[in-house]
């Protein structure tokens, strides 16, 4: 530690500390533009010089390190008068636009030249003019406001792992460029417009739409992914107007994902719900809350009522609140039907026997960040985590080893230690050379119940350099992507994994999908009830349908398994592991509730529609993938005659004389939860009680479908944010698949072809792609073109036109 005075403070910093990090330790305000605590040390835009004793000439406070005795003064003659003359070379070439600046009002370089600028220039040259860049659609740009501090560029190369921007030319003729005239495509976009301190990069979506000062800021939580991103939402005139990040160090840093950032948008899209409406004869009329209320549950008592309790069913979103599945679990239990889950997007529910708690990332999210070795088994890491793939960058970052196991090989913007790309159905067969390597490395005999399994396999020279990098780099993790969980085979990969952590000694953890993936277990929006909402099962437990057997998966011909629906914040055709069986059930079934913001494609299946408020509209909370439980209030009333899920599934449980539904605030129903945090917190547990891997677990001799879900397709709001939905990530599908398949089946690159599903064809354009295994097509779900087609990871038939 070294002891330093500043103006007059003494302070005691850690060794290689700089002038900056002094001075902001002990409240000192040093005026700067290129200094950020996240980003390296560039120096070039000199505002935070400072006097230090004995130096000859003024020091930049971010670049200077600390040394012992050393005697600093930020606000002495000298320090002024040199912040002073940066400030007006500053000026010199910077437009004075102001007025129409999207920046004016929070603008870094408008604040400290109230302080260090002076009231008329000295210059009487022309300024200089560059030319606008076009980085796409969700940054808009005006590079005469440049002042080069390289935020921007050092933002990408060092944070989001991709150089879209640089820097070219010198002196005043330097411009910040993309690279041959590119788009910034990156996923984490949007966060060099909160790091750009000038109006040259600003929101394209935003723009012109608000002044800061009109802005109302009020704090949310982000439902989109299982970071659970902390937000501040904007509002003006009662409608959301823009989405920051809100700085936690233990979640999302100062990030925003772009998801998390734009996808405001479809909050205020056309598509919105804003009345009830039922089906009458066959037609859809608009109709008050009473009427609609009342005939929903007159549909339901009289399925209720003529089939028994068990031929209603319950889906819901983890995107939902935990009050609101919690209250939609109580209202089907109340009915006397244990139908009720939110795992949708999930196909092999063999766990469910055996789980011991709530799958969750098994440590802080923090500590990701300090991993050693990591093994992703079966995720689009960037895409469907952007936050926490930039944090694993940074382990790497760090000396960190990245491993992966994938059926697709995309660009993770890091050094990979190795990488194994192989078909879905071989994705197991990996999973288990790792854990056999890694028992041979240690001689440890593999664990009886994944024995045989293991003994099958032949250990490849990937799987042993995996096995390696766990066993020698502490600490270490296995995780369980989005993919591996909507896997056919998700309970043999979660055996084996867990296995493979066991063995290394790294923890174990499932990468949760959506905002509340977690807190769905929690809430009890699962087939199975001890008569709480507690995870922990007991021999008592009464077990209903899982989502997969209420969506039809056991079902050749799609038969529903149930004659009515209560749906959650849900869109069957867009949502689910099979969509196109999914929406021949929701067709078939006789009575169908759905509980939704928005109206899409629901008409042609539901028979009660009622809107409901999204995240912005309500109170809630989520849990996110490390347990962390994060309350918020809603930022805007509901949009028309729309109204937060929980106050609609209590008033539907008072309509259907069930008791406990007496609710005055979603705060009484988190209660009810959440009584006790140490209680909840010990509901996480990735553990397995018993579970056996046979050795014949997969045989696929077909062509094998590699259905991802597209980051901007991932759930309602996001799917209507039209300015995500113009970018790269969010172009309409197409199929790929390697080389040799194409040559295969006599197809060429660029082709439009036949692609069968069950007893479903559509047509669409196939393009090569080097990095797929060769019997694998990939193409993306939850998009209308592909909704038809069956199973995410099922057989799939390629024809030629």
């Amino acid at each position: 530690m070294i002891n330093i005075e500043i103006d007059g403070k003494q302070v005691t910093v850690a060794q290689g500390s700089t002038v900056m990090d002094a001075a902001r330790q002990i409240g000192i305000y040093i005026p700067h533009f290129c200094y950020h605590k996240k980003l390296s040390i560039a120096a070039n835009c000199r505002m935070c010089l400072v006097e230090v004793e004995k130096a000859p000439k003024p020091l930049p406070a971010c670049a200077t390190p600390v040394a012992e005795g050393m005697k600093v003064s930020t606000h002495s003659q000298q320090a002024v008068t040199a912040q002073k003359g940066v400030m007006e070379f500053l000026l010199i070439n910077h437009p004075l636009d102001c007025p129409i600046c999207d920046q004016g009002g929070e603008c870094q370089l408008q604040d400290l030249a109230v302080g260090y600028g002076s009231s008329g220039s000295r210059y009487q040259e022309p300024k200089r003019a560059v030319t606008n860049k076009n980085l796409g659609p969700l940054i808009a740009t005006d590079m005469t406001r440049c002042i080069h501090c390289t935020r921007c560029v050092r933002f990408g190369q060092e944070i989001a792992g991709i150089m879209e921007l640089g820097m070219a030319g010198r002196g005043e003729h330097s411009e910040i460029l993309t690279f041959v005239g590119r788009a910034v495509d990156s996923e984490l976009s949007g966060n060099v417009i909160d790091l750009c301190p000038v109006g040259a990069l600003v929101s394209k979506p935003f723009r012109y739409s608000a002044r800061t000062w009109e802005l109302s800021r009020r704090k949310s939580i982000s439902p989109h992914c299982g970071l659970g991103s902390n937000l501040v939402v904007q509002v003006k005139k009662n409608r959301v107007m823009r989405v920051l990040p809100r700085e936690n160090e233990a979640v999302n840093e100062c990030w925003l994902s772009d998801k998390d950032r734009f996808s405001y948008e479809g909050l205020n899209s056309e598509d919105r719900l804003t009345v009830p409406m039922i089906r009458k004869s066959g037609q859809w009329q608009v109709c008050g809350w009473q009427e609609a209320l009342a005939y929903a549950a007159e549909g339901i008592s009289n399925v209720v009522k003529n089939q028994g309790p068990l031929s209603i069913g319950a889906l819901g979103s983890a995107h939902s609140t935990l009050e609101e599945l919690y209250l939609l679990q109580k209202l089907m239990r109340g009915l006397g039907s244990h139908n009720i889950d939110h795992r949708v997007r999930q196909s092999d529910f063999r766990t469910d026997a055996v789980l011991r708690g709530a799958p969750w990332l098994g440590m802080q999210i923090a500590e990701v960040s300090q991993l050693k070795a990591v093994l992703v088994v079966g995720s689009t890491l960037r895409k469907d985590h952007p936050l926490l793939a930039q944090r694993m960058r940074q382990a790497v970052k760090e000396g960190g080893q990245l491993s992966l196991i994938n059926p697709s090989g995309d660009d993770q913007l890091t050094k990979i230690a190795y990488r194994a790309i192989v078909a879905p159905s071989a994705m197991l067969d990996m999973v288990l050379q790792v854990l056999k390597a890694a028992a041979e490395i240690k001689n440890i005999p593999v664990p009886g119940h994944i024995k045989s399994a293991a003994n099958a396999v032949e250990v490849s020279e990937v799987a042993r350099g995996i096995a390696n990098s766990l066993i020698n780099h502490a600490p270490a993790a296995v995780f369980l992507g989005n993919l591996a969980q909507h896997h056919p085979h998700f309970a043999d990969l979660h055996c084996a994994a867990l296995a493979v952590s066991k063995i290394t000694e790294a923890q174990f953890g499932l990468l949760g999908e959506a905002a509340n993936s977690v807190g769905a277990y929690s809430a009890g929006a699962l087939p199975w009830s001890t008569g709480t909402h507690s995870v922990n099962k007991t021999v008592s437990e009464k077990v209903g349908l899982n989502a997969g057997q209420m969506l039809g998966l056991g079902s050749p011909d799609g038969e529903p398994a149930c004659s009515a629906y209560v749906l959650l914040n849900l869109e069957p055709e867009l949502d689910c592991y099979d969509t196109g069986r999914a929406l021949q059930v929701m067709n078939k079934a006789e009575f169908v509730v759905s509980l939704s913001s928005y109206k899409g494609n629901i008409p042609d299946y539901a028979d009660v529609i009622l809107p409901v408020a999204p995240f912005t509209e309500t109170s809630g909370t989520f849990v996110n993938t490390e347990g962390r439980i994060q309350s918020f209030s809603g930022v805007v009333p509901p949009l028309g005659e729309a109204r937060p899920a929980w106050k609609i599934l209590r008033v539907l449980g008072n309509l259907l004389q069930l008791e406990g539904f007496d609710y005055d605030s979603s705060e009484q129903v988190r209660a009810e939860i959440v009584s006790a945090e140490e209680e909840f917190v010990r509901g996480l547990n990735n553990a397995l009680e018993a579970f056996s891997i046979s050795e014949n677990h997969q045989k696929n001799s077909g062509i094998e479908r590699i259905g991802e879900i597209p980051i901007y397709q991932a759930d309602p709001i996001v799917r209507r944010a039209s300015s995500l939905q113009k970018t790269h990530d969010a172009v309409s599908p197409v199929a790929f698949a390697s080389p040799g398949l194409l040559d295969k089946s006599g197809i060429q690159a660029g082709e439009t072809v036949k692609i069968k599903q069950q007893d479903e064809t559509i047509q669409l354009e196939i393009s090569a792609d080097t990095s797929l295994p060769d019997n694998c097509v990939r193409l993306a779900c939850a998009h209308l073109q592909t909704s038809r087609l069956g199973g995410m990871f099922d057989e799939i038939k390629l024809e030629k036109l």
